[in-house]
């Protein structure tokens, strides 16, 4: 499933690309990447086109178009993009082959630009689209703040349905006191923690593999257990792992992740502990230890872990 890495890839291409935009027309191919939209297809076609694309924003994996209409007033709803585990959003020139999967079509019209196609295709439609109420973010005395650092014109507004997730590492406001807060509550395993939407978004398995690898800590420390400094070291892993995968272009594992122009990224050749099971750790290898890294079952998935520098805890909560 694409992480937060892999998304902000897709929507700076959206916002270098469409914003300045009208969207001329809408197809939908397939009514299941709109099961979200309660009013249906013709009403999703109605609102959308004839529409300016202003703004694309983000928190965790979900992306928004902030739009207006043609005397330039911000509309109250924004379109709602989420990739799902197989989403792709393509930008194409109309004459271009079309996609096997392709779901949804819409032509996006610029004076400085030729006209595109912005493509939503999806293998296992679970992403989709849909219109959603824009609601105020506020800080912590009531006043507004921006709902997503992504954002060009800094809009303290974010759609409903996304309202519940929490900043990412690399938002400019995310709160490190406040994922503390969080963390002293539980004594769950980091690693649940940081793949809970609701207390940190957009780190998934990959990317909570590698941040933990770089911070040397065990996936199922608990949470409370954690001391400032490594509550720090792991949002500085994080990061650094984040800002990594952007400048590769993010992780393809298969043909399924994409940026907006149908390119993989290549971070996975930079991979430290996610999928590396009986390859030395290069940590280990740089110290003169010899260490190899393993694989452990999670949550009906996998953990990565060298067992010389991540040591398990003596208490553990999975």
């Amino acid at each position: 499933m694409p992480e937060l890495p892999e998304v902000e890839v897709v929507r700076r291409g959206l916002a270098h690309h469409c914003v300045g935009s009208r969207i001329a027309d809408v197809r939908v191919l397939d009514a299941r990447s709109l099961r979200r939209f309660a009013p249906g297809v013709s009403e999703f076609i109605r609102q959308l086109e004839g529409l300016m694309i202003v703004d694309c924003a983000r928190r965790g994996k979900y992306m928004w178009l902030v739009l207006a209409d043609e005397m330039g007033n911000l509309l109250d709803d924004a379109l709602v993009i989420h990739l799902g585990m197989s989403g792709q959003v393509l930008l194409k020139d109309a004459a271009m082959p079309v996609e096997k999967h392709l779901k949804i079509v819409m032509e996006l019209y610029r004076k400085d630009q030729k006209p595109l196609q912005l493509r939503f295709v999806d293998q296992r439609i679970f992403g989709g689209m849909f219109l959603d109420q824009l609601v105020p973010t506020l800080g912590e005395g009531g006043e507004p703040v921006p709902a997503a650092s992504s954002s060009k014109l800094g809009l303290s507004l974010i759609p409903r349905s996304v309202a519940h997730i929490a900043r990412d590492p690399l938002d400019s406001l995310f709160d490190i006191k406040l994922l503390r807060k969080k963390l002293l509550k539980t004594s769950s395993g980091i690693k649940r923690l940081l793949l809970d939407q609701s207390v940190i978004s957009g780190v998934g398995n990959i990317y909570a593999d590698e941040a933990l690898w770089r911070a040397k800590l065990h996936y199922a420390k608990p949470a409370r257990s954690l001391s400032l400094t490594q509550t720090k070291e792991l949002v500085n892993a994080a990061q650094d792992v984040m800002h990594t995968a952007l400048d590769a272009g993010g992780t393809s594992f298969d043909a399924l992740y994409v940026n907006v122009n149908g390119e993989s990224g290549y971070f996975d050749r930079s991979l430290n502990a996610y999928g590396q099971a009986g390859k030395p750790c290069s940590r280990c290898l740089d110290n003169g230890k010899s260490s190899l890294i393993v694989r452990e079952p999670f949550m009906n998935r996998s953990s990565y872990r060298c067992p010389v520098c991540q040591k398990t805890p003596k208490f553990s909560h999975w």
